[in-house]
């Protein structure tokens, strides 16, 4: 199977990312769907992601280059995973083990220390362990989890891109 170039590769990575996000705030304003402090800390993993393969694609490096952003939206995929895994995580807790709620993230971010509003944001509250969409028995963090480990896959691929 040949792989179309590693710049059309990030430019679709990019577009995919861009989906993600826009169904996020779809779910968001159309859905009624508040977003908990792990989903926000997703949604900035996903735009993070975005913009390593649109540097990529806008860059349009040699191989070295190619390789350089593979490994670059690799990790940051693989950061964004393991949000989504704690996520899943917290979901999957007994009513009894699953962390208190707290106040609300614009509330934090006015009153609290930076530190621990993003310790909130990574770490999550009781908030982030409701279950509020499913979709083929799937919670939304699962799906999440699930995109990033592609996104993930996708991007290391380019790898051997760059071989071309």
């Amino acid at each position: 199977m040949t792989l179309p170039s590693a710049r059309t590769c990030f430019l679709l990575g990019f577009l995919f990312c861009a989906a993600l996000l826009a169904a996020a705030l779809y779910f968001q304003f159309s859905g009624g769907l508040e977003p908990c402090p792990l989903c926000i800390s997703q949604r900035i993993m996903v735009l993070a992601v975005a913009l390593v393969f649109l540097a990529a694609a806008i860059h349009h490096p040699a191989s070295l280059g190619i390789r350089a952003y593979a490994l670059l939206g690799t990790a940051v995929a693989l950061g964004g995973a393991s949000i989504s895994g704690r996520h899943v995580w917290l979901l999957h807790l007994p009513p009894e083990e699953v962390p208190e709620c707290g106040p609300g993230l614009s509330y934090m971010f006015r009153n609290f220390p930076l530190g621990d509003t993003l310790k909130a944001m990574l770490s999550g509250t009781g908030d982030c362990a409701k279950v509020d969409w499913t979709f083929l028995g799937l919670s939304m963090p699962a799906w999440v989890l699930i995109c990033f480990l592609g996104l993930g896959a996708f991007s290391l691929l380019q790898w051997w891109n760059a071989e071309r």
